[in-house]
């Protein structure tokens, strides 16, 4: 029988054994990052070898051989997963093959100290693999697996100056292999943690570059509605010059109705530059936030589409059933943004529809500011509703995937609003749910 405190440290190591495998598949099920589910497979193998290798239960030693086994397998799995730069250096001349040989023997020599201190092939594993990761790609500084090298590495560097593994065996101290597993759980933590952070600045890096994507994939699509717009007030502005030339010329042109020419063609000037302005807004990269109108930002989008609508017959309704200067706290290009790819879908599902409308409707509580879009193109099918907000999936042939996804993703994240989807009797409707701005 073992004493009391040998009995709680094998507790304590099958306690961080267990928190180790119950937390990295929590962050396995959220992220579906492989280094993950990888990691916690190898631990839970690692529990396994040492309830057996504690010999506080009668378990066949075949169990804890297998045990390591599956262990190390994936311990191989985990270490290539988070692994970082490449596996084999770039040698050009004799000087490099030279370096990186006595750098790979040192990581040899010290790995094989690494298991003769600790007794434990997986980690033994992992850390071999992760040191050939720093010494092969010593300029490009890799934070998380720096973190758990260099961990080890120090570790194993004072017990070899201590001697410690020979004084523990004469001195009879606890094993060497329950303080493996413990330290593994804490530079595992924090290496983990730096990768994580660096997974999530790609992540949101990504996530930009398919916001700008898709702004610059509905470009030739803008450019178009608005060379439809620019062509009439252009049409009207030349057929203002015309008369104005053929008052002068029959020597009729008076001081009032020079005056009412040039109102008009302020007017339309006008309009063209607010059809620039709104255009611009689309591919701003902006990331200031201000309160700003939710009327404005819907109408700047409504410039762009209304040609579209017009060319496919869409009657559009816009209902404003709150105070028209309501305000709402983010970016304002970016609420432009969703309503336009709302909107922009609405008028690609309407065009084998009979007398197509697309309804726009704000009202807003003491809290929220509520836009709904609506449609009569038959609804979305009701398989696809829990799709239709992931990444890459689309209905249409040349379609993206990608509109409601960054849809999703600016008014949970940026605006930390609500998107609902329902379908109705004649189509689907869009509801947005925001914090209303009281400034």
């Amino acid at each position: 029988m073992y004493d009391l405190s040998t009995t709680l440290a094998y507790g304590i190591t099958f306690g961080i054994l267990i928190m180790s495998i119950v937390y990295t598949f929590i962050r396995y099920i959220y992220s579906k990052e492989i280094f993950y589910i990888s990691y916690c497979l190898m631990q839970s193998f690692s529990l396994l070898f040492i309830i057996s290798y504690s010999n506080m239960f009668e378990i066949s030693s075949v169990v804890e051989q297998i045990a390591i086994l599956g262990a190390s397998l994936f311990s191989i799995v985990f270490a290539v997963s988070f692994y970082e730069g490449n596996f084999f250096p770039k040698i050009s001349n004799y000087k490099e093959l030279i370096i990186n040989t006595l750098l790979f023997n040192i990581v040899l020599l010290t790995a094989f100290y690494h298991y003769m201190l600790f007794e434990y092939l997986p980690y033994t594993i992992i850390y071999a693999i992760l040191f050939i990761s720093i010494v092969f790609n010593l300029k490009q500084g890799f934070k998380p697996t720096v973190i758990y090298v260099i961990g080890w590495s120090l570790l194993c560097f004072i017990l070899f100056v201590m001697d410690f593994k020979t004084l523990y065996i004469q001195k009879g101290y606890m094993d060497l292999v329950l303080l493996a597993f413990a330290i593994e759980a804490i530079l595992f933590t924090l290496s983990v943690g730096y990768k994580y952070n660096s997974l999530q600045i790609q992540s949101n890096s990504y996530e930009d570059m398919l916001l700008q994507q898709s702004r610059l994939a509905k470009s030739g699509e803008m450019i178009g509605n608005i060379t439809h717009q620019f062509r009439q007030p252009l049409n009207n502005i030349a057929y203002i010059l015309i008369n104005i030339k053929k008052r002068f010329e029959n020597k009729k042109l008076d001081e009032v109705y020079l005056e009412k020419k040039i109102s008009q063609a302020s007017m339309q000037l006008e309009f063209l530059s607010k059809t620039i302005d709104d255009f611009k807004g689309f591919y701003a990269p902006s990331k200031q936030k201000e309160n700003f109108s939710v009327q404005e930002a819907i109408n700047s989008c409504l410039t762009i589409l209304s040609a579209d609508f017009k060319k496919n017959n869409i009657d559009l309704e816009f209902i404003f059933n709150t105070n028209e200067d309501i305000k709402i706290y983010g970016v304002k290009n970016e609420l432009s943004q969703v309503i336009l790819a709302l909107l922009s879908n609405a008028n690609d599902a309407l065009k084998s529809t009979e007398k197509p409308y697309i309804k726009i409707e704000v009202t807003s509580s003491n809290a929220e500011v509520i836009i709904s879009i609506s449609d009569n193109a038959g609804g979305i099918k009701e398989k696809n509703k829990e799709k239709v907000f992931e990444p890459y999936f689309s209905t249409k042939e040349q379609g993206s995937g990608i509109g409601l996804y960054l849809v999703k993703l600016i008014v949970e994240e940026s605006f930390e609003g609500k998107i609902e989807l329902v379908n109705k009797k004649e189509g689907a409707k869009f509801t947005l749910f925001f914090e209303k701005s009281f400034d």
